[in-house]
């Protein structure tokens, strides 16, 4: 099969032909392969001093070197992509979570009272008791004794954090196009091309 030397093509069949080779990285001499070591040198590995690379095709797609409109740089023989992902917060869009409560949530509150009359203003370790008319002094509204009575019942609003679980499993996500494997052939023997 006619070529040019250091051409790429996909390639059928489960063989390379005459004179081509598959494109699965193998290192290769250059004293035994000079003329195509001359077009590839060290671009895709290997040493420079004894060996040279060819391409590695292998689960990958060429793409074209440079810069195109609107896009990243690529350099000749330079790898990337991955198959999967796992992506991060970092990675998604903004979004708010929606967290459910349960409307008109009350607490039932009793409050304990001594049904005799207060004796001091101070209410720490005391009960609420009965005022009695102060005229005018300091209001005693607290008792030493212990309760002997509640207030009647109230319900009283309840307010507290609302916490969101997390959700999610962080399982890497499928990257791949959609794909047919086929191999790539380099041709190692045939017209050395001419420069324009």
């Amino acid at each position: 099969m006619e070529g040019t030397m250091a051409e790429i093509r996909i390639f059928g069949g489960n063989f390379a032909p005459r004179n081509w080779a598959f494109c699965e990285g193998q290192l290769l001499s250059i004293n035994s392969n000079q003329a195509l070591f001359s077009l590839l040198g060290t671009t895709y590995g290997g040493d420079g001093r004894t060996s040279f690379a060819l391409p590695d095709l292998r689960g990958r797609v060429p793409i074209g070197p440079g810069t195109g409109p609107g896009l990243s740089t690529r350099k000749q023989g330079a790898r990337s992509g991955t198959e999967t992902n796992t992506l991060t917060t970092l990675q998604m869009p903004a979004h708010n979570h929606i967290a459910t409560i349960s409307p008109g949530t009350v607490a039932t509150v009793s409050i304990p009272v001594l049904a005799d009359a207060a004796d001091i203003p101070d209410p720490s370790n005391a009960s609420l008791a009965t005022s009695e008319d102060t005229n005018g002094s300091e209001v005693k509204t607290y008792s030493n004794q212990s309760a002997d009575a509640t207030l009647k019942p109230f319900n009283a609003p309840v307010s507290g954090n609302v916490n969101v679980n997390l959700n999610g499993g962080s399982q890497p996500t499928n990257n791949m196009q959609p794909w047919l494997g086929t191999y790539y052939i380099i041709c190692m023997q045939g017209v050395f091309p001419s420069r324009n």
